[in-house]
């Protein structure tokens, strides 16, 4: 489906991941890699990709490709600053969610790490990813931070496309994360859907039930993913016209090219 999973646990990826983009796969994502060329050529440029729903990783167990977890991005960015607490060659720029919340998000980081492990916190305007002179402050803000790691929060398809095209602009930066709205959960400014309800794939109904306004269209868009599966699983998924097969990266960890050639 014109992307792949690694197949790590989410200790792994944060020990793996040194350098590179790390996006993470939901099926609202495989619904814009069908239809927006600039989002499928920043999947193709990432490092690690991790299944961000539990539906990814029960479709990749039925398509034959199973992998050992799903890896939210809300596992892996708390996952990532615990193992990095105590390393002075890490520090982290937090960019997205609403005005405050970022900062918010970096003071409550920075207590439990015990160290400014979070070096500045930016909670963007609306149309940021359109604002060009927005964007040229905020790169010159994450530069004059030093952060060697970018947290990036402005929903799918905007994080992944502006990663991609801004990362040469950022030097200091080794590391990008896009994980939509794991800063509002580090923050704590948005609480998480019980465990029983994450374990059981039913962590959009609690998403819903909270949050409709800010969900009902990408849940709503989420349907073509199962018609998506089953075109795969009996050989006539074709990627979209705008993209080369996705080709695998290293069979021991990429057990998951989601991909119709």
């Amino acid at each position: 489906m014109n992307a792949w999973v690694d197949s790590l646990t989410v200790q792994e990826l944060v020990e793996q991941l040194d350098e590179g983009m790390l996006f993470t796969l939901n099926p609202d994502h495989l619904y814009w890699l069908q239809r927006n060329a600039d989002f499928a050529a920043a999947y193709r440029n990432a490092a690690l990709v991790s299944s961000d729903s539990k539906y990814v990783y029960w479709a990749l167990g039925f398509l034959g490709r199973p992998i050992k977890q799903k890896s939210s991005g809300s596992d892996i960015v708390p996952a990532y600053w615990r193992h990095h607490a105590a390393n002075p060659g890490v520090t982290i720029f937090l960019l997205g969610a609403r005005p405050g919340v970022a900062q918010m998000a970096r003071e409550r980081i920075n207590r439990l790490a015990g160290r400014e492990i979070v070096v500045g916190a930016h909670g963007p305007s609306f149309n940021f990813v359109k604002d060009v002179q927005e964007t040229a402050d905020v790169v010159d803000m994450i530069n004059a931070s030093k952060a060697t790691c970018l947290i990036v929060g402005l929903g799918a398809p905007k994080q992944e496309i502006w990663i991609n095209r801004h990362r040469s602009r950022l030097p200091g930066v080794k590391v990008y994360m896009g994980v939509g709205a794991t800063i509002d959960y580090e923050a704590e400014a948005v609480g998480r859907a019980p465990g029983w309800m994450t374990r059981n794939g039913l962590e959009w109904v609690y998403r819903m039930a909270t949050e409709p306004r800010r969900y009902w269209r990408r849940y709503t868009r989420t349907l073509e993913f199962f018609w998506l599966v089953l075109l795969d699983r009996f050989g006539l998924y074709r990627p979209p016209p705008f993209t080369s097969p996705v080709v695998d990266a290293d069979a021991s960890t990429c057990a998951a090219a989601i991909n119709g050639s």
